[in-house]
């Protein structure tokens, strides 16, 4: 069972069959408003309802459904004639910006609260307009695809935004929803930027709601729009200090923009306080938060140079074998960091032998295999990286399988894993003529795509990997122009601004080499080793 199902599973028993831990959860750590944000979504419920609502609402729009839902089941024991408090349990079912989408058993249990709702029915045109939109997303799931049920919503929220032109919830919620059904292949990011436009306008009303900046930071997360975000990704956290995900978000930002530093110190934070909630809720295993948060936490320490710190998160994410109730983000994470480690350090040994977690998920399994390819490829064993190439392939067929969206994205993304380290194993084998192209196509394939918002970013970019395969074939010019192109979309990366200044030396653009260099400096002012670093300070004392 999944987590989110465990969790919608409780929400839905706890209404019907365990009241009493209502009034324990009411009074619990989490249910602290000042902790949470400023969020005020009027319902025609009692008073202690209302004011419950409003509590289980902050934590919904700061995407901690493990608490939002137990907290809007809650509300049925104080007022068990409010309608709304099934939608909150239905709404906290359904986690619109996360993969995969809800399966068979959730959709089921999300309906069900929303029957729940329809039975004991909404005392407002309002209500009744809130709950039958969640009801168009899980309806009909055994006819309509994922998406289709999302964009049913959206057209839903999109109508009541406009029929109830005051209501600010019903506005923020339709610019979630805008956000949920942003294509990734849209490179315009344009639901992304009228998402914004909708929450800008509202953010200066209420600067302390949570749901506004955590979606002003989401509309932002990419490479055209990140610098709006820098001003929602500062005040978040400070919002919302008691949630995990709050602490974490910001980071979005801060790494679209290469402020590494700021990234470390909101997932040093959020890593912290997951710890913290594991602890209080008595989880089994590790939280996937904590785990998204240590996949970011890895990749910012190693874009600023912190070996040391970066080789800390990897040997505590090895021993967390036993993820709480698995998700894709707990298995992104695990898979992740030791790839990110060993690739990006060029430790081609250890990514040679890394341990794939197989029967998890496709997506996060395929990293595993993508590393092992290049580390073979980088040691010259033949064998071993066509069987990395073979099993890359294997799991994109897999995914394929699946029609839905979400699944054909994260095939997407595979197949540029496989063209990567089928051109590193063709370089192995002396096909430069057929190893180039297939490279190149590769980047190109990646500059189709945005990442999704459970990852930093790809482990390496594809145009910093082509970078690096230029310079394997003596093309410094070529491969300087790649890294240029690369640190466009993914500033300040080390291995980005380091393979620049290679190439611009071994081009003898002695300028560009200097300015890169130097950067590199900059960028890793918290780091004092590392041969990369030791020759930038090499190169820079010449006069």
């Amino acid at each position: 069972m999944s987590f989110r199902m465990a969790c919608l599973t409780t929400a839905i028993l706890f209404l019907a069959v365990v009241p009493a831990l209502a009034d324990e959860h009411q009074h619990s750590h989490f249910g602290n408003m000042e902790r949470l944000g400023r969020v005020h979504f009027p319902i025609s419920c009692s008073a202690s309802a209302q004011q419950q609502f409003d509590v289980a609402l902050a934590m919904l729009y700061s995407f901690w459904y493990e608490e939002s839902g137990k907290a809007f089941a809650a509300i049925a024991d104080t007022d068990p004639r409010c309608a709304m408090a099934y939608w909150g349990v239905a709404m906290s079912g359904w986690h619109q910006l996360w993969t995969p989408p809800p399966n068979k058993e959730e959709l089921k249990l999300g309906l069900a609260a929303v029957e729940k709702a329809r039975a004991v029915g909404a005392s407002t045109d309002r209500e009744r307009a809130y709950i039958a939109a969640i009801e168009a997303f899980y309806k009909d799931s055994d006819k309509l695809e994922h998406r289709a049920r999302a964009l049913a919503y959206e057209k839903a929220m999109a109508d009541l935004s406009a029929r109830y032109p005051d209501d600010r919830e019903g506005a923020i919620l339709y610019a979630l929803a805008l956000l949920a059904t942003a294509p990734k292949t849209d490179k315009t990011f344009a639901n992304q930027k009228q998402a914004g436009a909708i929450l800008e306008k509202i953010y200066p009303l209420q600067p302390n709601h949570p749901g506004l900046t955590h979606f002003i930071i989401h509309s932002y997360d990419n490479p055209v729009l990140a610098q709006q975000g820098l001003g929602a990704a500062r005040a978040y956290a400070k919002i919302a200090p008691d949630v995990p995900h709050a602490l974490h978000m910001p980071s979005h930002i801060f790494v679209r923009l290469g402020y590494w530093q700021e990234a470390i110190s909101s997932n040093l934070a959020s890593a912290a306080a997951a710890r913290d909630y594991e602890l209080q809720a008595r989880l089994p295993g590790p939280w996937d938060e904590r785990l998204h948060a240590m996949d970011y936490l890895a990749y910012a320490f190693l874009q600023s140079g912190q070996e040391g710190e970066a080789r800390r998160v990897l040997e505590e994410a090895t021993i967390l074998t036993n993820p709480q109730a698995p998700s894709p983000k707990s298995w992104y994470a695990l898979a992740a960091i030791p790839a990110r480690f060993t690739v990006e350090r060029r430790h081609w040994t250890g990514a040679a032998f890394l341990m794939p977690r197989t029967g998890t998920w496709p997506a996060a399994e395929a990293i595993t295999w993508w590393a092992r390819a290049l580390g073979a490829a980088h040691m010259g064993d033949l064998d071993a990286a066509r069987f990395d190439v073979d099993k890359l392939q294997s799991l994109e067929n897999t995914l394929l399988a699946s029609k839905e969206a979400p699944s054909q994205y994260w095939a997407g993304q595979v197949e540029i894993q496989r063209r990567e380290a089928a051109a590193w194993l063709l370089h192995l084998e002396g096909k430069d003529d057929q190893a180039l192209p297939l490279m190149r196509s590769a980047a190109e394939l990646e500059d189709t795509s945005d990442k999704d918002p459970m990852t930093p970013g790809p482990v390496v970019p594809a145009r910093e990997l082509l970078g690096d395969f230029l310079l394997e074939l003596m093309q410094p010019a070529a491969a300087l122009a790649e890294y240029e192109t690369s640190l466009k979309t993914a500033p300040n990366r080390f291995n980005g601004l380091y393979g620049a200044a290679r190439a611009a030396e071994q081009a003898g653009q002695v300028a560009k080499a200097r300015d890169f260099y130097a950067k590199l400096l900059d960028v890793c002012g918290k780091a004092n080793e590392g041969p990369e670093l030791h020759r930038a300070r090499e190169y820079l004392a010449k006069k």
